[in-house]
C-alpha cells in the first residue's frame, strides 16, 4: 500500500458547539446586551444568531468569530448571510460550509497534476485522496496546497505510510 492522506473541509461539531456555548455566556454577561434577547444556536448546517434589532447582531458576530478562532475553527467555513429584521426582532443565518465542492476537488487536482509531482490525487465523495511512494512528494503537495488560497478550509488527515 502507498503512504496518501485525505484533503478535508471538515467542522469540529464538538469545539463549534463549545465556541457557541461560549458567545452565549459572554453575551449573558455583556451589559449591553442584556435585554437584547439575544440567542446564538446551532441547526444543523448553519447557526442562526438572533436578537431585538440589528445593530445587535452586529455586535454578536465577532464574538462569535473571536471564540471559534480560539478553538481553530477557520472562520472561511463561515458564510454570513443577510440580516432579517420583523416585529422588533432580528435574525441572521450563517450556512457552515463543509466538504470540498466537485469544483475545488477538480481545481485540487489539476494544481497537483499541473506540477508533475510523483503523486496520485483523486476526489472521493467531499474530499480528495492524494498517494505516492514518498512521503517527501506528499508533504511537498500539502505545502503546495497550502499556499493557494481555497476560499474554504482544508486540512490534511488520515495519513497512512
Amino acid at each position: 500500500v502507498m503512504p496518501s492522506f485525505d484533503i478535508e473541509s471538515k467542522i469540529d461539531n464538538h469545539e463549534l458547539s463549545n465556541g457557541i456555548d461560549q458567545t452565549n455566556r459572554v453575551i449573558t454577561n455583556r451589559y449591553d446586551l442584556k435585554d437584547a434577547n439575544a440567542n446564538v444556536s446551532l441547526q444543523e448546517t448553519e447557526i442562526k444568531i438572533s436578537a431585538n434589532e440589528s445593530f445587535q447582531i452586529d455586535q454578536i458576530i465577532p464574538i462569535l468569530k473571536e471564540n471559534l478562532s480560539k478553538r481553530k475553527i477557520d472562520l472561511k467555513s463561515l458564510k454570513i448571510g443577510e440580516t432579517h429584521e420583523a416585529n422588533n426582532s432580528a435574525s441572521v443565518n450563517i450556512e457552515l460550509v463543509q466538504g470540498i465542492s466537485s469544483e475545488i476537488g477538480k481545481e485540487i487536482n489539476a494544481l497537483i497534476k499541473s506540477k508533475k509531482m510523483k503523486v496520485q490525487s483523486s476526489i472521493q465523495g467531499d474530499s480528495v485522496r492524494v498517494s505516492g511512494k514518498k512521503r517527501d512528494d506528499l508533504q511537498a503537495v500539502i505545502t503546495l496546497i497550502k499556499e493557494q488560497n481555497f476560499d474554504i478550509p482544508l486540512q490534511f488527515q488520515n495519513f497512512r505510510d
